[in-house]
């Protein structure tokens, strides 16, 4: 095949609208081609050996550009072929910042997640169902903006209610005790293009560690019902051990039943403003 790529957003959609143009280096398209559905580019076009530009566009994201080589006999036709391999895009404005002022995080489009190892060779997901969170961009100085965010405990979802009851006691996240588990940023620091380091408080089971999640800004757009929205996700890591979570089964060769590191991910919608849209 003459050209091979995967075109996909900065969390990891397919992009099924975008355009690859390749060109020779005097600047002529020598071919064009649409991504499918899945935003795979497959194209069977054979190529002269040589080097050339790969332009990727879509409506509304930011062109993306990279060079390619080509060499001979990638084809049965003696041509070469361009393998890109993935192709990640930005939406426009998303190396901009969110316009300041309170942000109400919505959550009926985002999501709190957290994966823990299970038996040392598989993972178990779980999320917060019951969750509220507030983004204030600050006007001057974006690192001064806060963000605070309260979730309620005993949502916590596996998937299983035998695994989840267990989550819920002493065992775990004790939520007769501590219903609430609570977070307030104290900085922001810039970690990239459109890249954060969020500092802040964690307050679970009684107790308040440190905890910088890692953050990425994946723009803003409006909405169906007349508001804007800005995108964000972040990652961390946990150890139960810091929040008196101890509680663990040794199966065979030592190997825990649940592991000790959390994976912690957030994908986040937030409507401009202190009150959300009714939908």
């Amino acid at each position: 095949m003459g050209l091979t790529a995967r075109i996909r957003t900065r969390d990891g959609w397919a992009v099924s609208h975008a355009v690859v143009t390749v060109t020779d280096m005097t600047g002529t398209q020598v071919l064009r081609a649409e991504a499918d559905p899945e935003g795979a580019v497959r194209d069977g076009t054979p190529l002269e050996p040589g080097p050339y530009t790969v332009i990727v566009t879509a409506v509304g994201y930011a062109p993306a550009a990279s060079s390619a080589i080509v060499t001979a006999g990638g084809t049965p036709s003696g041509g070469g072929r361009a393998e890109v391999g993935t192709v990640t895009l930005a939406r426009i404005g998303g190396a901009e910042l969110p316009p300041p002022g309170p942000w109400t995080v919505d959550p009926a489009h985002s999501g709190v997640g957290a994966v823990a190892q299970h038996l040392g060779i598989s993972s178990v997901h779980g999320r917060f169902t019951d969750f509220t969170a507030a983004i204030e961009v600050a006007p001057d100085d974006v690192t001064k903006s806060r963000v605070e965010a309260v979730i309620r405990a005993a949502s916590i979802d596996t998937g299983n209610a035998m695994r989840d009851e267990h989550l819920r006691s002493a065992d775990f996240l004790d939520v007769e005790r501590y219903p609430e588990i609570t977070y307030r940023s104290t900085g922001l620091t810039v970690a990239g293009t459109d890249r954060w380091t969020v500092r802040g408080e964690l307050a679970m089971r009684g107790v308040v560690r440190p905890v910088d999640l890692d953050l990425s800004y994946l723009g803003t757009g409006a909405d169906p019902w007349g508001g804007t929205r800005a995108a964000f996700r972040a990652t961390t890591q946990l150890r139960r051990e810091d929040f008196a979570m101890n509680y663990n089964q040794v199966v065979q060769a030592g190997i825990a039943a649940i592991g000790t590191t959390l994976k912690v991910e957030l994908d986040v919608q937030a409507v401009q403003g202190e009150s959300l849209p009714q939908a």
